[in-house]
Parts: structure tokens; C-alpha cells; sequence
């Protein structure tokens, strides 16, 4: 009996407007989770959102994963900022990078967004949310 495999969903990559913000967004789950923000935003759950605005630098490192650029940004209601990284799969490179971080940026907050937490939002959500 021959097993079938399914094939890698391919990324939608490209410029999308979310809340007035044209970002280009690097999948569908980072569109789906930038029109969530906009939707916490909106009924003030949180004050602001940016996509990739900022880069972490590991400056001991010399070779291999040497930066890490979080998918968002979340300003808090009281002020506070957390990052979101919204991921379908997690590889080598973004493990390393997750370490990194916690090792040369402990005082970042950092959230974890995976499937089971985009397949929530689309459940909640879906009627809200822009089709891609």
C-alpha cells in the first residue's frame, strides 16, 4: 500500500492592508493573526500592534543566527510591549533563534503563536476576519 504524503502548503506572501498598516506579510497566519490584533485594538484589548518593527541583535555571536526579528509587536493598555511569532513549523534556525533570545534578551516577553492558537482565532473570529 502506498502512503500519501501531502505537499508543503505554499506561504502566501505579499503586501496585505490590515488596519490602515501595509505590511507584507511572510504567510497567511501572519495575516490572520495581524487582522486579530486589529480586532483587540479596535475593542481596545490592547493599545497598538506593529509588524516586524524591531530587530534583536546577539552581539557575542559570530557565525550562524546572529539577529532575530519577531513577527510583531504588541503594545499593552498599562503600557507594557510583548512580541508575538506566529509559527506553522518550528526548524533548527528558529529554535536557535528562540534560545538566543532568552539567553541574550531575557527581559523580552515573548509569546509563541502556533496552530492550535490560529486555528482558535479562525474559529472565534472567522466571520471578522478578511478571506486570503
Amino acid at each position: 500500500m502506498t502512503q500519501l504524503h501531502k505537499q508543503p502548503v505554499k506561504w502566501k506572501q505579499g503586501w496585505v492592508t490590515v488596519g490602515g498598516k501595509k505590511c507584507f506579510f511572510r504567510s497567511g497566519w501572519e495575516v490572520t493573526y495581524a487582522q486579530y490584533l486589529q480586532i483587540l485594538k479596535k475593542y481596545k484589548k490592547i493599545k497598538e500592534w506593529e509588524y516586524e518593527p524591531e530587530t534583536f541583535w546577539f552581539e557575542a555571536i559570530k557565525r550562524g543566527v546572529r539577529s532575530y526579528l519577531p513577527d510583531f509587536r504588541i503594545t499593552e493598555n498599562d503600557g507594557s510591549v510583548v512580541f508575538h511569532e506566529v509559527k506553522g513549523f518550528m526548524d533548527a534556525k528558529s529554535k536557535t533563534k528562540l534560545k538566543r533570545m532568552k539567553k541574550y534578551h531575557p527581559d523580552v516577553k515573548l509569546y509563541l503563536v502556533q496552530d492550535a492558537q490560529i486555528k482558535e482565532i479562525k474559529k472565534k473570529f472567522g466571520s471578522l476576519l478578511t478571506k486570503q
